[in-house]
């Protein structure tokens, strides 16, 4: 293992493994480690959106919609298999906003970001459309448009994935406990979770640690930071689906924030999210009693269906790490990202991220890299935009005409079980299928869809190990699974 290495990234959120990806692709080594699992924080706890994010042109923040809505369509074509379209139904709300500031807002969302793969905005009659059937009759009109659905833990294993693939070391489990310059690098000591302690060298350090950036800075750095990040917690829901269609919904609150309403893992939906600030440590945070009554308030408010906390199935929260624009209202903090890049002249450069967003994730990490480049002049130049994910290299991006193909390689498959390890493993499901002729040959099954042969798929090529890791963040097995089959399959983690 090469030492110095070039680049140390902290931190295993979409940030952290963007940057790694992109850096190791390259020609740079690169470490990155992680304190806890991939995506373990914010990145597995979004709204699950590739977005331009609509209501963000209410605060002009034309440049983040336009660079989002770009990276959408880059994103489509990387990871066809994690990132699909999804159209949103709005309702219209004359209490909230007018008609036309409404069409002016799509048109805009439709023409900023040079929209190629996806259809356009259209006008609904919701006393007509089948769209109408599930929402209040005192809404008659609704607007129709793109945007993506995205497995965000997914995205986040994949970088990390096509990093290791490109040369990276990735540390998981490994907290960076302490970092100083010296003699022109960094000298960093990691610690891993059995204790054992290890003191590496690189050229250049980047702090990608999410709702801890301060925290890295001040405790691990012993430095100050001159810039902030500012903690927002978004909580979400997940109950029964409640409507036909492929669809979901965007509904406008009384406050003028919004609320997405979608389509979740065949049969549920997830709803959310909130905006609360929070200062509280961000590995404790939770839903409260205020934010499930105000999720299922809105969407009371629209549909015709109810639904009361009592039907929550399943509940997350998250922080989000949001640069600190000393906005009064935390809905109006920009999503934006901010490089915080300190270097004296002769020493070693740190690169701090504040803020951002899981849709621009990749254009945040090339930006990154060319920040660095003064720094380190013999790496390459940009690479990632026109690179497939693992598993995303579908022909044409189309993954009904794959997912076919590979039905037709795997006949023994039941229709969902080959939908699910196509979804998430794209062309790398084959290799999980190697040599398997029938479901005897996928070992033994814990409940749902979930079988040995996949969680030892996931042990041995994507760090998954324990039962959180493969139920919550690999998959989404933990919802279609009993508490029961839970408990055993985490007996069997724990001892296989």
């Amino acid at each position: 293992m090469n030492d110095p290495f070039d680049l140390l990234v902290i931190g295993g959120g979409v940030n952290g493994a963007g940057i790694a990806r992109d850096a190791a692709g390259r020609g740079l080594s690169v470490m990155l480690a992680e304190k806890g699992d991939l995506a373990e924080g914010t990145s597995s706890r979004s709204g699950k959106l590739i977005h331009g994010g609509l209501r963000y042109l209410e605060y002009y923040e034309f440049r983040l919609v336009r660079e989002a809505l770009i990276e959408r369509e880059v994103l489509l074509r990387a990871a066809p298999h994690i990132v699909w379209p999804l159209r949103f139904v709005l309702p219209h709300s004359a209490e909230q906003r007018p008609a036309w500031l409404v069409r002016l807002g799509l048109f805009l969302y439709d023409h900023l970001g040079g929209r190629e793969r996806l259809p356009g905005t259209r006008r609904l009659d919701l006393r007509r459309a089948p769209e109408g059937a599930a929402i209040r009759p005192a809404y008659r009109t609704a607007f129709e448009y793109s945007d993506c659905w995205v497995d965000d833990a997914r995205l986040v294993v994949l970088n990390a994935l096509d990093a290791a693939a490109r040369g990276a070391a990735v540390r998981l489990r490994t907290a960076v406990v302490s970092a100083r310059r010296t003699g022109g690098l960094w000298q960093a000591t990691l610690r891993a979770a059995d204790g054992i302690t290890e003191t590496l060298h690189a050229r250049a350090l980047v702090n990608a640690a999410g709702p801890w950036v301060e925290q890295v800075i001040s405790g691990v750095l012993g430095a100050n930071a001159s810039r902030r990040v500012r903690l927002v917690k978004g909580s979400h829901i997940v109950v029964r689906k409640f409507w036909d269609g492929p669809h979901a919904y965007l509904l406008q609150n009384d406050d003028r924030r919004v609320i997405f309403v979608n389509p979740y893992e065949g049969d549920l939906c997830l709803i959310g999210t909130t905006d609360i600030p929070y200062d509280g440590a961000a590995e404790e945070v939770a839903i409260d009693d205020g934010e499930r009554a105000y999720l299922c308030r809105v969407v009371n408010r629209y549909m015709r269906q109810e639904i009361t906390p009592a039907d929550i199935l399943h509940e997350f929260s998250g922080v989000r790490p949001l640069y600190d624009d000393n906005a009064a209202n935390p809905s109006a903090v920009t999503r934006d990202y901010v490089f915080d890049v300190e270097a004296a002249v002769g020493q070693a450069p740190l690169l701090s991220v504040f803020g951002g967003k899981i849709t621009t994730y990749r254009r945040l990490a090339e930006h990154a890299l060319q920040k660095l480049g003064a720094f380190l002049p013999n790496m390459a130049g940009d690479w990632t935009r026109a690179a497939p994910l693992p598993g995303g290299d579908l022909p044409d991006a189309d993954f009904a005409a794959w997912l076919a193909a590979f039905r037709r390689r795997h006949p023994f498959l039941p229709p969902a079980l080959a939908h699910h390890y196509a979804r998430l493993y794209g062309t790398r499901a084959d290799a999980l299928l190697e040599g398997a002729r029938g479901l005897a040959d996928l070992g033994r099954h814990f409940g749902a869809l979930l079988y040995e042969r996949e969680a030892d798929f996931l042990r041995r090529t994507e760090w998954a190990q324990n039962a959180e890791d493969v139920l919550f963040r690999r998959t989404k097995h933990h919802l279609h699974m009993t508490a029961a089959e839970r408990d055993a399959f985490a007996a069997w983690m724990a001892h296989a």
